[in-house]
């Protein structure tokens, strides 16, 4: 019979590419993920990489195995949230991933409910991009995540992994004047760090409007994003939850993207009940989108409306 742990560390080479990465992320040494996969390939009887120097990619009936191993792995997660129901009080250590924004308006709130409700409960934050979210979940460091997306940067299901629908903002451009979105093709941008979704969302939102635009500085902190806009270094785009202390001055023209929150977690682990319960309180609590203090209804000269919607880009 195939060994789980082997089939999971094969699983993980076909997301993550290399040895190295699957021992970085699960807490093994290299040579030890190079031998199970060895076990594994005697096991089976097949040739499951192929190797150049140091290099290994895998072959096709590895691929299909990889491929056949994210089922074994949902139907056994849930038979451990099946056996964790009965269990009388919940316990234990539930860890949490959630990008900064979340953090402070949307997680925070659900973790009062979590401590009050659940006192023998354990709770762990980790601030996380949602890109690095599916590889944490696969690895088995975080337990459930808070990730986003916007019209322009909906990815790929992930193979492993369910999500549920949270919350959805409305994107606004802050800028000193005002003006559609084309109206500032000139101006110089502040987005953040490329690889980054919002980074991405940026150019792409842009890009829909004819032009690319021009980046002149970086920040993932939306506090920081509004303080250069308010310097006069650029323009930027801010969903809701970014717009909570807004500088003075500032003109927040509401645009028809939006960015959508959602639950993560691993396949399986939904009935969990550190899951269930984690997807209660986010629920129970969470956090409506926050109205801008300044903008089209604070400051004279901004249009009342949103321009018309953007092409959707997926």
């Amino acid at each position: 019979m195939l060994d789980v742990r082997k089939l999971r560390l094969l699983r993980e080479l076909a997301h993550r590419g290399t040895i190295a990465a699957v021992a970085e992320a699960l807490s093994y040494t290299p040579s030890a993920v190079s031998q199970q996969l060895a076990a594994l390939e005697r096991e089976t009887g097949v040739a499951l990489l192929e190797r150049t120097g140091r290099r290994v990619t895998l072959t096709l009936a590895a691929r299909a195995l990889a491929a056949r191993t994210e089922p074994v792995l949902a139907a056994l997660a849930e038979a451990e949230a099946e056996l964790a129901a009965y269990r009388t009080g919940l316990t234990g250590t539930l860890r949490v991933g959630a990008f900064p924004t979340a953090v402070r308006t949307v997680l925070s709130p659900a973790l009062v409910t979590l401590s009050r409700t659940h006192p023998g409960l354990e709770l762990r934050v980790s601030e996380l991009d949602p890109a690095a979210v599916p590889d944490a979940l696969r690895a088995d460091a975080i337990d459930v995540a808070l990730v986003h997306e916007y019209d322009f940067t909906a990815g790929p299901d992930e193979p492993g992994l369910e999500t549920e629908p949270l919350m959805e903002e409305t994107v606004h451009l802050a800028a000193l004047a005002a003006g559609p979105l084309r109206a500032h093709r000139a101006a110089p941008w502040i987005a953040g760090t490329p690889g980054t979704l919002c980074h991405t969302m940026t150019v792409r939102a842009c890009e829909a409007e004819g032009f690319t635009p021009r980046i002149r500085h970086h920040a993932d902190d939306f506090g920081a994003v509004l303080a250069l806009v308010a310097a006069g270094q650029g323009v930027a785009l801010v969903p809701d939850l970014g717009l909570l202390d807004p500088p003075p001055g500032l003109v927040l023209t509401p645009l028809a993207t939006r960015r959508r929150t959602r639950i993560a977690y691993r396949r399986g682990h939904a009935a969990h009940p550190l899951i269930a319960a984690a997807r209660t309180a986010l629920h129970t609590t969470r956090t409506p989108p926050i109205p801008p203090a300044v903008g089209d209804r604070g400051k004279p000269g901004c249009p009342p409306d949103a321009p018309p919607p953007l092409e959707r880009h997926r």
